[in-house]
């Protein structure tokens, strides 16, 4: 299915020489005689690199057929992580270079949306927050409570995030999976 240029509005893939591209940032600027120019920032969905493209108005576009699905992740050996379908229960693994940073922000029997294309995997979509559980932070040092004193915390995935000073071992927090910042303490 072919795409026009102003259909690029932010969020919708489509694929430029075999490869798939998200658009991030999408301006249109009208030129003279009804002609117009389309500036977009796209996100490669097979290496994350970001380019700045530009259509004119009579450039058709060919949409990307990219599929979601639900998959629950398993476990993770040497740089493999392992999958399964919620629907088929098949498994399959995917390498530590499609997950990249994410993968500290997996737990076992965490579901989670697989991006598909061409029948492989090319992208884990994680939620935008994730509970993760403090195995280790310092004790607060008594006078040193005000709001935005930060401090490190070691989650149950192994990665470290900054935490207020009220945060301590066994506490539930949940974390951004987008900058890796500390979100909110989770509530019993």
């Amino acid at each position: 299915m072919a795409l026009g240029v102003t259909d690029l509005k932010k969020g919708q893939v489509f694929q430029l020489d075999g490869t798939p591209y998200r658009v991030v940032e999408y301006s249109q600027k009208v030129m003279g005689r009804g002609g117009s120019i389309v500036n977009v920032k796209v996100k490669s969905l097979i290496d994350g690199s970001v380019l700045a493209k530009t259509f004119k108005g009579n450039e058709a576009i060919e949409s990307a057929d990219v599929t979601n699905q639900n998959v629950q992740f398993l476990y993770s050996s040497d740089s493999k992580y392992f999958f399964m379908d919620e629907e088929t229960f098949e498994q399959f693994e995917v390498n530590q270079d499609i997950l990249g940073d994410q993968s500290g922000y997996l737990k076992e029997g965490d579901r989670v949306q697989a991006q598909l294309f061409n029948g492989n995997v090319i992208n884990i979509e994680l939620p935008k927050n994730v509970p993760l559980l403090v195995t280790y932070t310092e004790d607060v040092v008594k006078g040193d409570t005000s709001g935005n004193v930060m401090k490190n915390a070691t989650l149950e995935t192994g990665i470290e995030v900054k935490v207020p000073a009220f945060i301590k071992t066994g506490d539930l927090i949940n974390v951004d999976t987008t900058n890796g910042s500390y979100r909110e303490r989770v509530k019993d």
